[in-house]
This record gives structure tokens, sequence and C-alpha cells, in this order.
């Protein structure tokens, strides 16, 4: 035992120290490769502290740097005359293979194999010695020879991680597998681990050898994290329906939480899968009695119907709404239902007097001071839509002073800058932003910023902001779903201000509103427009972004979106776009991973 702590701490040693200024500047000069000087520094370090691992190793490293082996091997020879280390015995190995002695260098590295025998829990050190310098079939060796040599060690984790190194996804897949048998708590950690080796593609070899492999284990002792991590396939692999199956398994197991299958309804809709989002929801509502779960199941399916409606069906979905009301009534638990049937009132059955007042008896409810400013929030909204301003900043104002520096008030701040802009004050509108440029919350912070471009890049060019207004006022318009007469505007400053810095925003706006009117040829024209006339400009990568997306997803001619998105991995590095548009360009062209 003494002598396994003696290894233990002179090998921390050369991992983990405190740094003088010396040895900061022998670290700079080998850093930048002025081994000479280097070599002076470490050999003063040394010679200061003749045991220290540390000065040791990086001495070692700079004479073989400069080609000194005969220096390096006198040096770890005299150090083995005083520490039986097997540490020692693996850089004499690596020192005779960079000089190509290969028989010398096994010999010593079957030598440091070894110690082993006598003590197993030397296994990760040696390992992790042989993975420094590649030797991974040599790091494999040393964990398998452990785990033979005492049972109760498990090197799993650690000889997958090699395997991966190696290229050998099998056996990657198999040891981390075998590691969660004996250690399930870690199978979060492992999922990242997975992530890179598998992607979006079903037909992805490695991710057909996971889903081979985890089949297997099911069958053969169906344990809970398998169908787990099975799961966890299908939704990187978007198969939403094959997913949910393994979580029913799953809760029909345990039956411990909704939790996971909820995710999962949610992670389906955010991807604008709604048939099986909805499918989920309603299991989830068929299989609890917990109140809160029914409210928030049953909004989500409330929403889904909302964004699917005809305005025939609008009816029927008040209906549902009441019905909610009528069985759970109206109270502090159902508020988030409340805030959710005021907009549907408001945005959906312009109906919003009415919806006002129904937020206003919320208001009576005994609630948080938060609860308070998610309804005022909702009103401000409300009165913004019925163009009433200076109401709806009251309330948002009144958000910003009684929940101060939380991203509730930082949000109604936004909306005071938004409704600013909307009456036409780009002034007060852009002070605002400017404060909300260090938002917390880098979705308000983004908004903000791209809110404070629009106006700053369009007010200096016009004294009289004429185009600026009209195109406030069509996003205002859009705000209050009247998209054709939003439509009707923009085309308005497409011809009266052509030319102008306004025009590519104008293009852009538009664009989106005629997508969601299902105008696709028109849509394509406006981003093309924006790609010939400023491809130079800040909305140049959105249009190439936008326009592949729509390709890609909509009218699927994944040729053009491909190459769409070739477009901003070669020409826009810095667009926010190009992580996404790398990996979907990565999946049009049958990359095999991520």
């Amino acid at each position: 035992m003494t002598q396994l702590l003696c290894f233990l701490f002179l090998l921390m040693g050369y991992f983990s120290f405190s740094q003088s200024d010396e040895e900061l500047l022998a670290a700079d000069y080998y850093k930048r490769g002025q081994f000479e000087k280097a070599l002076l520094s470490y050999q003063k370090l040394y010679n200061e502290q003749p045991d220290n691992y540390n000065f040791i190793f990086h001495l070692i490293k700079t004479h073989q740097q400069l080609e000194q082996f005969n220096a390096a091997e006198q040096l770890l020879k005299t150090k083995m005359l005083v520490y039986r280390n097997p540490s020692l015995v693996i850089e004499l190995g690596y020192n005779y293979q960079l000089q190509n002695d290969m028989d010398k260098a096994t010999t010593c590295y079957e030598e440091a194999l070894k110690n082993i025998e006598e003590r197993p829990n030397y296994t990760p050190l040696i390992a992790r010695q042989f993975e420094q310098h590649s030797l991974l079939d040599y790091a494999i060796k040393t964990y398998k020879k452990g785990m033979a040599l005492d049972p109760k060690l498990n090197y799993n984790r650690e000889l997958a991680r090699v395997y991966g190194e190696q290229g050998n996804i099998e056996l990657f897949f198999t040891n981390y597998l075998a590691y969660i048998e004996v250690a399930p708590e870690y199978l979060s950690s492992i999922k990242t681990e997975f992530s890179d080796f598998i992607s979006e593609n079903k037909d992805n070899e490695n991710n057909i050898l996971l889903r081979k492999l985890l089949l297997k284990k099911i069958q053969a002792q169906p344990d809970t994290y398998w169908y787990e991590l099975l799961s966890w396939l299908y939704i990187q692999e978007k198969a939403y329906e094959k997913a949910f199956t393994q979580e029913k398994a799953l809760f029909m197991r345990q039956r411990e939480s909704l939790n996971r299958i909820i995710e999962l309804a949610l992670t389906a809709l955010y991807d604008k899968e709604k048939v099986v989002a909805t499918e989920i929801f309603n299991y989830v509502l068929e299989n609890t009695q917990d109140l809160s779960t029914i409210l928030v199941a049953n909004q989500y399916l409330l929403d889904i119907e909302i964004s699917n409606a005809t305005t025939k069906v609008l009816p029927e979905i008040e209906k549902k709404y009441k019905q909610l009301f009528s069985t759970y009534g109206s109270s502090e638990s159902t508020l988030g239902l409340q805030i959710a049937y005021a907009d549907f009132l408001a945005f959906h059955l312009n109906r919003p007097e009415e919806a006002s007042n129904f937020l206003k008896e919320s208001l009576k409810l005994k609630i948080s001071a938060f609860q308070q400013g998610a309804v005022k929030m909702k009103l401000g909204d409300i009165l913004v839509f019925q163009e009433k301003f200076n109401e709806g900043l009251i309330y948002y104002t009144q958000i910003q002073n009684s929940v101060k520096n939380s991203v509730l008030a930082q949000e109604a701040r936004f909306k005071v800058a938004k409704t600013s802009y909307y009456k036409g004050d780009f002034e007060w509108a852009e002070s605002q932003l400017k404060i909300l440029k260090a938002s917390t919350s880098q979705l308000i912070a983004n908004d903000a910023l791209d809110l404070k471009l629009l106006i700053s890049d369009n007010k200096y060019e016009d004294s009289l902001h004429v185009a600026l207004k009209l195109y406030a006022k069509a996003d205002l318009m859009a705000f209050q779903n009247k998209n054709d007469e939003a439509i009707s505007i923009l085309d308005k400053i497409l011809l009266e201000h052509q030319g102008e810095s306004i025009e590519d925003q104008a293009l852009f706006k538009q664009a989106e509103l005629l997508v969601q009117k299902k105008q696709y040829d028109k849509a394509i024209k406006n981003y093309e427009s924006i790609i010939g006339s400023y491809n130079d400009g800040i909305l140049a990568d959105d249009a190439y972004y936008y326009l592949a997306e729509l390709y890609n997803t909509v009218l699927s001619e994944p040729e053009k979106a491909k190459a769409l998105y070739e477009k901003i991995i070669f020409n826009h590095q810095d667009s926010i776009y190009y992580v996404e548009a790398r990996k979907q360009f990565r999946m049009l062209r049958g990359d095999a991973i991520n």
C-alpha cells in the first residue's frame, strides 16, 4: 500500500502543480518551439527540485524535441535506480521508439505491463501513460489485464473511450453498454459520448449498430435503462413514434413519473411533429390524476388545435376552453389556462375587449407578483393589439417596477421598446433597446439587437422616417394578424423606397408573411432578391437559410436546399445559422456522422 501511495504521489506531481514564474517561462519557450531556451529553464528547475516529476518529464520531453535521446535515456535510467515506477519504464520505451528501436521499446512496454500483476490498481495510471503517447493498443491491453486480474475493477468506460479514438465503433458501444450495467447513473453522460458517433439518419451504420445492440440487450435483460437509451436514439433520429413506444414500455415498468413522456411530446412539438405530439399528450391525460399535469397537457393540445384551425372550428375550441374552466374553475391553479384563453379571444376570435375584461378578473385572484406580471404582460399585448399604446405601456412599466431585474421585467422593457417603435417614437425605443443588449436572456438580447439595428440603420437616411414608419406599421399589422394589409404596406415601401437601406428588411419581412400564407413562389422571389441585391448585407445569411429551409422542409427539393446551406458554410462562417446549416448540409449529403 505504501508503495502504491508513493507511486500515486509521484505521478500526481507530473499532472498537478503550482506554477512559478520560471515554470511559466519554460512552458512558454516550449510552446513556441524555442526548445534550447526551454531546456535551460527546465534544467534549472530540475536542479532545484530533482524529485519533482513534473520537471523530470518536461526535461525528458525537451531533450526528445532536440533529439537528445541519450540525455533523455540517461536521466530516465538514473531515476529508475531510485524509483520503481512503471511510468518511467514507459517513457524509456517511448524514447527508444522515437529512435525507431522497436525491439527495446516493446521490451520496456511489456515490462511496464508486468507491474499490473503485482499491483492491479496501477492499471489506470499505466494505461493513461500509454494513451499519452497514442499507444492505444497497449492502453487496451493494460485495461483488459487489470480487469482480468481483479474482477472488482471495471475499466469498460476507459476502454470505450480508447476504442472510440481508434474508430472501433462496435467495441466503443459495447464497452459503454457494459459500463451502464454496473453504473446506470452515468447514462446521461454516456448519451453525450454517443452523440458524436450517431446522426439523424436512421440508416447511418453507427445508428444501425447501436440499435441492434440495444434491442439485444432488451431481449436478454429488459432493464429500464436500455429502453431509455433506445428512446434517446430514436429521438436523435426524429423517430418520435418509435421513441414513444419505448417510453410507454418504460412507464409501464416503473409508473413513477410522466415527465419523460411529456418531455418527448414537447420535443416532437418543437420539431413540428404535431400528430405524434397530440397522441402523446392524450396518453398523458389517460394516465394521470395530477391537476397541473392535466392542465398542461390540455393547454398544449389546445395550442396544437389552434395552430391548425380554420375559422369554422374556432368556436369548438372556445367550447373546450369553457369546459375546462367549468371542470377546474378559475383559480391560481388554472392561471396559465386563463392567460392562454385571453390570448385566444383577442388574437384568434378578435374579441380583445372581452379578453381584457377576463384578465382583469384574473388579477383579483390571490397570486404572486410574478403571476400578476404574466397576466399584465398579456393585458399589455392585447391593448397594443387594439392600438391602445399608452395603456399597454402602463402595464409593461408596472411589471418592470414590481419584479425588477427579472427576465420578466426585461421582457416587459422590450415590449415597451416595441410599442414605442409601433408608435413611431424611435428615439425612446432605441434607448430602451440599448439597455436590453446586456439582458440575461439571450433571446431577449438578440431580439433587442435586431430591432435596434433596424431602427438605427434606417432612421438617419430620412429625417422624416417615412419608410421606417411604414415598416413599423406593417410590423404592427402582422402582430394584429392582418397579414394581407401588412404585405400591401411592404409593397408600398418596395415601390416608393426602392434602393433605400430598408428595402432588404421589407423584402425579408414580406417573405415571412408570404410563407405563412403559403405563397411560396412569391416568398422565393423575395429571398432571391435579397441574395442577388444585398449579398453583403446583414440579412444575406438569413435569406440563404430561410430559403434553404423552405426548399428542405416544405417544398421537398433537397438539392436546392443543399446548395443554399453550402453558401452559408463557405461564405458566412460567422452566421448564427452556420452550425445548423452545416448539420443539414451533411445530412442531405448523406454523411455518416454529425
